[in-house]
């Protein structure tokens, strides 16, 4: 049991002990360094027995596979960052700030809250229950599939500002069979699909007949077997990276307009989307005159940018306008955390028990031996804290949408739920002008 991520691990522990050797605290003060497996690196090894590793790991058959695939290419999706670059770590990004001078954090703050002023798009709340939806929202659907009530609110809010915004079709289901019969209907590619219950809502209410679920892990209690069960639906699961997808090599895709949809897309998982979508391969011309894909647009719900990466970021020459450069942009990626949790003074309070944005930490007594922007940090209210982290969601989110708009887009951002159902409320929406 971790007790910090509330879940439990799927290792087996060691004979001497209540950890799995990936998360045995004394393997993290021993002196032999774990490192990433190159294969998967959601698991670590010994460095020493990293060769060794390499040869025999579990996942190497699947890696194999994957490569041999047409629409798999490695680092396709990464925005163009430096190849080889690890990815700065929420650590690596709090010390940073820590680092900082009093002055400097100051500054800091300031000229983010100026580029928020400045630059960020005014909000716009927007929570849409389309009728289409009912009887999801009425909980009249099959209950063997497990979804959970919490998410029906969010998924019935992204559907009704698709169909709003003129991604989908206003009568639900019933207008949606015409533009089948006409075969005019859209594909839906939904990336990070996890169990695919966005898309079983798309499904259900909008009759989508041919579905593509990209994720890179395996899942069980799936939508998956519901899907295949609906007459007439085509699904097709790709068990991919979306910064190494080519959707030009998904032959099944080939000839389709689609969607693209995606709830909460972690960190830089937008960007490689937005990318993925809109990348000079994907709109080269066949020889017959015509793209090969043809986008109608995407719907993606944005999600953890304490995450987001500047190697991956889809806007950096926004950011650049605005003054913030790759330190200041890791910086501002730490503090959205704050909009989510109101306590950020520990070192993984992602995970802490209280994420309430209304923790006073000004209220405590002082400890003298903290010091430094760690003490400045304590002492702002929640409140102020949260804003901060709001600010700099809104201007990530506002670069995004700007960049599919410079791509000739018509691109909107909006609140779709409040923040009480979800902190992680930003939608960004985007659709082809012709």
């Amino acid at each position: 049991w971790l007790p910090n991520k509330r879940r439990h691990c799927a290792n087996s522990h060691l004979s001497s002990s209540q950890y799995c050797g990936n998360h045995s605290p004394e393997s993290s003060s021993d002196s032999r360094r774990r490192v990433p497996c190159p294969v998967d690196p959601s698991h670590t090894v010994f460095e020493e027995n990293l060769e060794a590793h390499v040869g025999k790991c579990p996942f190497r058959k699947h890696a194999d596979a994957l490569a041999a695939q047409p629409y798999y290419s490695k680092g396709i999706n990464s925005g163009g960052g430096e190849a080889g670059v690890a990815a700065v770590t929420s650590a690596a990004k709090r010390a940073s700030v820590h680092k900082l001078s009093e002055e400097e954090f100051w500054a800091l703050v300031a000229k983010i809250r100026s580029a928020h002023t400045a630059a960020a798009v005014q909000m716009r709340e927007s929570y849409i229950a389309p009728d289409a939806c009912d009887k999801w929202m009425k909980g009249q659907v099959d209950r063997k599939v497990p979804y959970q009530e919490k998410h029906v609110v969010q998924q019935v809010s992204i559907v009704g500002n698709m169909e709003t915004f003129g991604l989908l079709p206003r009568g639900g289901a019933e207008d949606a069979m015409k533009e089948i019969a006409v075969k005019t209907a859209p594909a839906v590619v939904e990336f990070g699909a996890g169990r695919g219950y966005l898309t079983q809502m798309l499904a259900d209410c909008y009759g989508i007949k041919n579905i593509f679920l990209v994720e890179r892990r395996s899942y069980k209690l799936k939508a998956d077997r519901s899907l295949r069960q609906n007459e007439g639906v085509k699904l097709e699961r790709l068990r991919i990276d979306i910064e190494d997808l080519n959707l030009h090599g998904v032959k099944a895709l080939s000839g389709s307009p689609y969607l693209a949809i995606g709830k909460h897309l972690c960190g830089p998982a937008t960007d490689m989307t937005i990318m993925c979508c809109l990348h000079e391969l994907h709109n080269r011309t066949e020889e017959k005159g015509h793209d090969k894909h043809q986008l109608r647009g995407l719907a993606l719900a944005t999600c953890c940018h304490h995450l987001c990466q500047w190697k991956h970021y889809a806007n950096k020459a926004f950011l650049s306008r605005l003054g913030i450069v790759e330190e200041e942009f890791h910086a501002m990626t730490w503090f959205s955390s704050w909009a989510v949790d109101g306590d950020h003074s520990s070192h993984d309070s992602l995970d802490s028990e209280d994420t309430s944005s209304e923790v006073i930490r000004g209220t405590e007594k002082p400890d003298p031996e903290i010091v430094g922007v760690e003490r400045i940090i304590r002492g702002i209210p929640g409140v102020e804290r949260s804003a901060l982290g709001f600010m700099c969601k809104d201007i990530i989110d506002t670069g995004r949408m700007l960049w599919l708009r410079s791509k000739g887009l018509d691109a909107d951002l909006v609140s779709y739920v409040p923040s009480d159902v979800s902190p992680e409320n930003h939608l960004l929406m985007a659709k082809c002008r012709s």
